[in-house]
């Protein structure tokens, strides 16, 4: 290995200090940060918040210090029924009750995967990974659905946030720790020859425990409630001893069955199924299950749900090419290029073979702008962030910045061609729990 010597960075700095472009960025990097030196006025005001659809949601929402980004953004994509159906200003379902019953539907999975893999060794790549992060805040539409068809959802006025759901963090830890030695001592008792039926009444034991842990970190969630709506013209709709799933199936009324996963994936076949080893949480429900298509077959597809009037769930890396001050998603608009005088060559497959990108963030579609051609230029979008960032929580990204850092959409089949929807039916290739198709399942507290 070769070091650097000091002479050679005494050229370094020469060649830097030549150019007075250098220094100019430098001070305006130092003293107001790489994003906001690096956004460019120009390209920002050439992606107004103006939509050809415009889909009137409710309140912004706002995750606060967790990763329960996936949650919100469909809770949002459900509320908007409720809100359009019967007339409301404006409403919000409980993303902490989810929130409860994905921590202790993954806390199983996570004992179950555990059991599944004793005969691999402790330092190996699985069982590292595993260990690493058994409850992570994130997760992906198939799980969210699964937990809506077991446990229905409710408003957040019946079960609102508890701190440990707006600040994840010490919950997730201990958590976390209880968890590894509960798996450690599920793992050393199936070696050591234990019986089934013993290793049942041990995980039984310990789901009790993390249930009371959960309980006390966000509260026991609600069986039953009494509903009360009232709409913008006053009319009063009320129903008592309603149950979550009741709720959920007369109230939203989505049919999930027929909500798909699409993702763009450039670094592996199209027209193809995946799904990702030892990803989920419900272990009884259906499987996390991605269609690869080119770009322009889910954008189609969303622009038709949007047409129909309804929002659309996206996965993204938000991290890439973002004006936050300005809401404005654009490789143009964010300038780091110029700043730092240098080129960013990737393409959108060699980002995710090489792990620059990944999903990180999930948020809603609710409007897309045409240009004079009937071409997406633009696309609106309700993030759960608060409303003291971007426009009033809301977002633009350029048609650009969608075809390279968008990675999933999930619409309803209706909206895709017969050839595609056959596709469905095709056997599905098996990716590592560490692929990129896995990571927004991953994510912890956010930072905004």
């Amino acid at each position: 290995m070769r070091e650097i010597p000091i002479s050679k960075q005494a050229e370094y700095s020469k060649s830097f200090q030549s150019d007075r472009a250098n220094l100019i960025a430098a001070n305006a990097s130092f003293h107001n940060g790489l994003l906001a030196a690096a956004t460019d006025y120009r390209e920002t005001s050439k992606l107004p918040q103006t939509f050809s659809i415009d889909l009137k949601q409710g309140d912004i929402t706002n995750q606060r210090q967790s990763g329960r980004c996936w949650i919100f953004s469909a809770l949002n994509t459900f509320r908007y029924e409720i809100i359009r159906k019967y007339n409301l200003k404006s409403f919000e379902l409980s993303q902490n009750y989810l929130f409860f019953y994905d921590k202790l539907e993954k806390s199983n999975f996570f004992l179950e995967s555990i059991l599944a893999t004793t005969e691999e060794p402790v330092d190996g790549r699985l069982i590292s990974f595993l260990y690493s992060d058994p409850l992570g805040d994130g997760g992906q539409w198939d799980m969210l659905a699964n937990l809506v068809v077991k446990y229905g959802v409710v408003p957040i006025s019946e079960y609102p946030d508890s701190e440990n759901a707006k600040n994840s963090r010490w919950m997730d830890e201990y958590l976390t720790s209880k968890l590894r030695e509960d798996a450690t001592e599920l793992r050393n008792a199936a070696l050591n020859g234990e019986s089934e039926d013993m290793l049942s009444q041990m995980k039984d034991g310990m789901m009790s425990e993390i249930y009371r842990i959960l309980a006390i970190s966000l509260g026991e969630p609600p069986k039953v409630f009494d509903l009360t709506l009232r709409s913008k013209d006053d009319n009063v709709i009320q129903e008592f001893g309603i149950t979550p799933v009741e709720f959920f199936e007369k109230y939203v009324g989505i049919d999930l069955k027929n909500r798909v996963s699409l993702i763009n994936a450039p670094d592996r076949p199209f027209d193809s199924m995946y799904t990702v080893k030892y990803l989920g949480n419900v272990i009884e429900g259906s499987p996390v299950s991605y269609l690869n298509l080119d770009i322009d077959i889910i954008k189609n597809a969303a622009v038709a749900q949007l047409k129909d009037g309804f929002p659309v769930w996206f996965g993204s890396d938000c991290r890439k090419f973002l004006a936050r001050k300005e809401g404005v998603f654009d490789r143009k608009s964010l300038d780091m290029e110029g700043l730092l005088n240098t080129t960013y060559k990737f393409k959108k497959a060699d980002r995710l073979k090489y792990y620059d990108s990944a999903m990180n963030h999930a948020m809603v579609i609710t409007g897309v702008n045409f240009d004079k051609e009937g071409k997406p230029d633009r696309w609106k979008i309700e993030n759960s962030w608060g409303e003291d960032v971007g426009v009033k929580g809301y977002y633009v990204a350029s048609d650009s910045w969608f075809d390279e850092f968008v990675y999933q959409v999930v619409v309803d089949k209706k909206y895709l061609d017969e050839e595609v929807i056959k596709l469905f039916d095709k056997k599905m290739t098996e990716l590592e729990p560490w692929d990129p198709m896995g990571s927004l399942a991953m994510c912890h507290e956010v930072t905004i």
